[in-house]
């Protein structure tokens, strides 16, 4: 093939791509250009970053490897992908922490400027994987990117070490080109990103395009591939996040209630980012606090509550822990409060950047004394939105703190959303008390602040400075009705019990839950959360394969659905994959007295279908 000969263009259904290089080499920027640019042309698309754990770690070693995979469909998906069809490698230390997951025959696009003595020592190579033949199963493509880019910047005068940071946008340029995505929106994002940056912006423009027409006219590549539109319903569409999605949610909750929403928070990976994007939403009444630590973050979520706004505070696993005392103060003054706790790999610090569901145990019990609370748990990116708002709605309606178990994996991940109707969604009734509720023995009307809805068994909300309303609160255990301090054993009983039937009684608000089962299937796959992708994706494979298997998801996990243990003895068999060491698993043996068998993880990463595929046909394939 001479250069700029005309290539076919071949089609196909889906691609999974993994970028991967050194935590400066813009690995996850590219990614989202990438994302961003399918999601224009209609794809379907799933996203999976995966960053570094160690903030500052060496460059060109093992550690600071950072990646971003996408997976982008003709069709509806609902994972990231299993494993990458194409690994784009900036340096080897990404080639070695990622070409494990390549199946045999994908393709590698490395950056070969990289793959020096130095570096191929950092990355723990002792000998070159490029002339080894360790590479020989793959497809591998051996790009001078780093050359590439410091020449095509040689005529704008940039210098050869600042035109290097622009690596990564020949790189985005070359698979853009590879995959027919269109070139316009992410130039003329390159503009705007870096309007103030002139330099920078031409270096980046220079590089892409290099990029783009290398994919043209080298001889490497006998073709380039299309994937074409999805099918969506129709509406308008973004392209969403977990963290954005939650943020998004609260604004949408707040303005439903006619209530400020007030964020009290400490910065967390992997959590930050709902404070960055509440940060910047103050047109819509939203109130952020960066405070100094957790415990001040909550402290302050659930004073504002007590002064009549949407209080919540946002967070991960270690700091679910400081701020669970406060917690606890929140189910005593019963008073409206959301917290989000993104969760990470733990104990401790444990895995910052990675991900986990190892919270759900210490989100039902892992308070003083007790102090039972609502936890829902989104399972994909854009249900973040419909979780923020029923918890937020569940926590005005009764009056109590409600957990949203997130992770990770949703945060950081990505999916096209479509736009829902604001004016189709119910509205909020805060129910603020407005007059007093009691009559004295001597005939006075007083407000007690403890007097009980008779259907949800919540108490008045009373802002502070309502005439006539003022009324006595703190930690101390609380008289009946009244409200005032109270050690008699009786009433402790009463209020404990009567704070634990409020919150069983949610289960009045907790759908059914719903089994996809095609008829006669032995084995039930339940799980929770973010495993929700892998998992249908599984089922639906081992459908495939003939096997019978039914699935269902939980979002709601206290309480839990009223139909689960007539749905869950209904089955001979029944797996829950989790990441963790089995957490749901216990809570349903112990609930329902059902055997149910674990499928555990915790690794950091999120499952894959394959995974949970092999489970199910090591329980079944021998059976049918």
């Amino acid at each position: 093939m001479t250069t700029g000969t005309r290539r076919t263009t071949d089609q196909l259904d889906d691609v999974v791509v993994r970028f991967a290089g050194g935590s400066g080499d813009g690995m996850q920027l590219t990614g989202d250009r990438f994302t961003t640019s399918s999601a224009l042309v209609g794809n379907d698309l799933s996203t999976f970053p995966d960053f570094p754990a160690e903030i500052r770690a060496p460059a060109g070693t093992l550690a600071g490897v950072s990646a971003f995979q996408v997976h982008i469909s003709d069709h509806d998906i609902l994972t990231p992908g299993d494993a990458p069809n194409v690994l784009v490698a900036m340096n080897p230390a990404a080639l070695r922490a990622n070409v494990g997951v390549l199946p045999k025959g994908g393709t590698i696009l490395v950056n070969v400027d990289a793959f020096d003595e130095r570096s191929l020592a950092k990355a723990g190579y002792e000998a070159n994987p490029l002339t080894d033949g360790s590479l020989s199963s793959f497809t591998v493509y051996e790009v001078p990117m780093t050359s590439l880019t410091q020449e095509v910047c040689k005529e704008a005068g940039i210098k050869p070490r600042d035109a290097e940071r622009s690596k990564n946008f020949f790189a985005l340029g070359l698979v853009s080109w590879l995959f027919t995505r269109p070139v316009e929106p992410t130039l003329a994002w390159i503009q705007r990103r870096f309007a103030d940056r002139p330099q920078v912006a031409e270096a980046n423009t220079r590089a892409f395009r290099a990029g783009y027409h290398f994919g043209e006219t080298a001889e490497l590549f006998e073709s380039n591939y299309e994937v074409r539109p999805a099918a969506f319903e129709k509406g308008e569409y973004v392209q969403v996040s977990g963290n954005q999605a939650i943020a998004w949610g609260l604004i949408t909750a707040a303005r439903l209630a006619g209530l400020p929403l007030f964020l009290g928070s400490y910065p967390i990976t992997p959590a930050s980012d709902i404070l960055h994007e509440l940060s910047r939403r103050k047109e819509f009444g939203v109130w952020t606090l960066q405070a100094e630590d957790e415990i001040a973050g909550v402290g302050a979520a659930l004073g504002a509550a007590f002064g009549g706004a949407l209080g919540v505070t946002t967070t991960s696993g270690p700091g679910l822990d400081l701020k669970a005392e406060t917690i606890g103060l929140a189910v005593n003054l019963e008073l409206p409060l959301v917290i989000i706790d993104v969760q990470r790999g733990g104990p401790s610090t444990g895995l910052p950047t990675k991900t986990e569901q190892a919270d759900l145990l210490q989100a039902l019990y892992g308070r003083h004394g007790e102090a039972p609370v609502p936890v829902l748990a989104p399972s994909t990116p854009s249900q973040c939105f419909d979780i923020a708002i029923k918890a937020a709605r569940l926590a005005i309606k009764y009056r109590t703190p409600v957990i949203v178990l997130s992770d990770g994996y949703l945060a950081n991940g990505a999916e096209p959303w479509r736009l829902p109707d604001l004016t189709t969604l119910e509205p909020i009734d805060p129910g603020f008390a407005t007059e007093p509720n009691h009559r004295a023995d001597d005939g006075t009307a007083v407000f007690w602040p403890y007097l009980r809805d008779e259907v949800t068994l919540a108490r008045p909300w009373a802002p502070p400075g309502v005439p006539g309303l003022e009324h006595r609160i703190g930690g101390l255990e609380k008289a009946d009705g009244s409200g005032d301090v109270s050690y008699d054993p009786a009433n402790h009983d009463r209020m404990v019990r009567l704070r634990a039937e409020k919150i069983a009684g949610i289960v009045r608000e907790v759908p059914p839950v719903v089994v996809d089962d095609e008829g006669e299937a032995v084995l039930l796959v339940i799980g929770w959360g973010s495993t929700f992708g892998a998992i249908a994706t599984a089922v639906q494979r081992a459908r495939a394969r003939g096997l019978r298997v039914a699935r269902a998801h939980l979002d709601h996990l206290n309480p839990l659905p009223a139909n689960l243990g007539d749905v869950l003895r209904r089955y001979p068999k029944v797996l829950v994959p989790e990441i963790n060491l089995g957490q749901l698993s216990r809570l349903l043996r112990a609930e329902y007295l059902v055997d149910v068998q674990s499928l555990c993880r915790v690794q950091g990463v999120p499952f894959r279908a394959s995974e949970i595929e092999s489970a199910i046909v090591a329980i079944l394939g021998a059976a049918q």
